[in-house]
């Protein structure tokens, strides 16, 4: 079984905001599967499902980002599912918008999503989806740049960047990391 989890922030407030790009993207994927995320457990929205013949479960945490490991401490525990079965997907500051990057492992680079999950975890070894979005201008606070909604302009790019981040986390399952990190680390 794999793990594959969105970060982002739950309520309207939040809803379409670079933060929850993860979410976005796990919403893509859901769509694309035909998988249900109604379902509440591990204090995340869930589904269970098949992507080809691994089974596999989406999470959105509803935790608030800076919780989230909490959440994904849970399920990992559940599943018993090991970390280098898990797939987190997450907005990043330091690629462009719509941008799109996997990841084996690393430093949290100032995420709190991801900061907390490793903590929880007890590694930062797990795959990373990374979504590109872009740099506040200067001068702007880089939380409150996350915590603001795409503008008119970026969201077709920042649309395109989730499908791409779904295709990602298919290529992943099917193929395995190295594979992902080869076609989507070139683009």
């Amino acid at each position: 079984m794999k793990i594959i989890v969105g970060l982002g922030n739950p309520g309207r407030t939040y809803e379409r905001t670079r933060h929850n790009a993860g979410f976005m993207a796990i919403d893509e994927l859901a769509r694309g599967l035909r998988f249900d995320l109604s379902r509440e457990k591990y204090h995340a929205c869930i589904g269970r499902g098949r992507i080809g013949d691994v089974e596999v479960l989406l999470a959105k945490p509803q935790t608030y980002m800076n919780e989230s490991g909490s959440s994904v401490g849970a399920i990992l525990r559940y599943t018993r599912v090991k970390h280098p079965d898990l797939v987190v997907v997450h907005d990043e500051l330091d690629l462009p918008l719509g941008v799109v990057r996997v990841k084996a492992g690393g430093g949290h680079g100032g995420h709190n999503g991801l900061r907390s999950i490793a903590e929880h975890i007890g590694t930062p070894e797990f795959i990373r989806v990374r979504i590109g979005v872009g740099r506040p201008a200067a001068g702007l606070d880089a939380a409150d740049y996350v915590l603001s909604a795409f503008t008119a302009d970026e969201r077709k790019i920042a649309a395109e960047a989730f499908e791409r981040a779904a295709e990602a986390v298919r290529v992943i399952v099917l193929e395995g990391p190295a594979r992902a990190m080869n076609r989507f680390n070139k683009q």
